[in-house]
């Protein structure tokens, strides 16, 4: 699993406990997918998951993850990396600007990137094996990468793991859901909101971060369209214009607006926190509107960077931020006839760490 700064690794046990304890749920969107990882605990767990993501590398992911099952991609995906393993190196795109003109990978493994992603161009795969190879060559490039875990610029000095030889490993497939067969979506979260499920959980941006800037190496890797880049971090010329509404305090409320009333499913969980640019009383009102609203609430370390402190380009540390941890939400929204027999499901007690919360108003 790539670094990933809108994880939600430290939280999925509460996502699970809440999902679990909603009567009758088999199926379930997740529409702000990014790596998976609270799809991929879904689809253990035995639900049939959509996975929805607008970014290609998200989508390619979800691909590998969610929709390829392991009893039928298993054996083809091990037999397509040993062939891609033995790709020579090719000193191309992916070295020259993320090698060269920026420094994320060393070149010995960029030249690796650039070979094996232009073999895997050339093979004409079906969607799930090529996903498959392209999530076991971003996952490979994580690994030898130099950075604190965004693309937003690199380290000043090689981190250790830069000086490994880049290695193709095969993606930790999971087998058919007990529900059924899972899908992975490259849609608008507006529009995957349609889908009808059972329930629908959403982890939608928080603030002014954009994903796309924060990850465009992967998405220029996996759509390979070799765009003309800008800056010290070498971002693709779209990240000036392809702007999420969730990113913009003054729409953030009224994007997420249009995608929880379109959403098609009588269960509605919202992972956000204490930082966002929706606060808790607009949030519980927008949710009221389609049924009964819980909230249940954690402590959570922030991210990386927070730990780390403010920097400047050159990697000096120029001030410092003002709180280490925030609060987590999830909300759930759901039919108001149902709250006493989620609230008797419900556990509370075990390792998630959220506590049921009263009402704002």
């Amino acid at each position: 699993m790539i670094k990933y700064i809108g994880s939600k690794r430290k939280l999925v046990e509460g996502i699970l406990m809440v999902v679990r304890a909603c009567s009758g749920v088999r199926t379930v969107s997740d529409l702000f997918s990014g790596t998976s990882r609270v799809g991929i605990s879904l689809k253990k767990a035995g639900f049939a998951v959509h996975a929805n993501d607008h970014l290609a590398f998200a989508h390619c992911i979800a691909t590998c993850y969610i929709q390829a099952d392991r009893e039928t991609w298993w054996e083809r995906g091990v037999s397509l990396l040993e062939e891609l393993r033995r790709t020579p190196p090719k000193d191309g795109y992916f070295t020259e600007t993320f090698c060269r003109k920026s420094r994320f990978l060393q070149p010995k493994n960029g030249a690796r990137v650039d070979g094996i992603r232009e073999r895997i161009e050339e093979m004409g795969l079906e969607p799930e094996l090529r996903a498959i190879a392209l999530t076991s060559l971003m996952e490979a490039a994580d690994r030898v990468d130099s950075t604190t875990g965004v693309h937003m610029a690199y380290l000043k000095q090689w981190a250790p793991r830069a000086f490994n030889t880049l290695e193709l490993r095969m993606p930790e497939l999971l087998p058919r859901a007990e529900a059924g067969p899972s899908f992975a979506h490259c849609l608008e979260a507006a529009d995957a909101a349609e889908i009808e499920v059972d329930l629908a959980y959403l982890d939608p941006p928080y603030n002014q971060h954009s994903y796309l800037g924060n990850y465009h190496m992967w998405e220029s890797l996996i759509r390979w369209d070799k765009p003309s880049v800008y800056g010290v971090a070498c971002k693709r010329e779209d990240c000036r214009s392809r702007k999420s509404l969730f990113n913009s305090k003054p729409r953030a409320f009224q994007a997420l607006k249009e995608v929880v009333e379109g959403v098609h499913a009588p269960y509605l969980v919202l992972s956000f926190n204490d930082e966002g640019y929706v606060d808790r009383c607009s949030m519980e009102s927008l949710l009221a509107s389609r049924g009964e609203v819980l909230v249940f609430e954690k402590e959570h370390r922030r991210y990386v960077g927070a730990q780390i402190g403010i920097h400047d380009l050159q990697g000096k540390k120029v001030g410092s931020v003002g709180s280490l941890k925030n609060r987590e939400m999830l909300y759930v929204s759901l039919p108001s006839h149902q709250v006493d027999r989620f609230l008797g499901r419900i556990n509370v007690s075990g390792a998630s760490g959220f506590q049921v919360s009263p009402r704002s108003h």
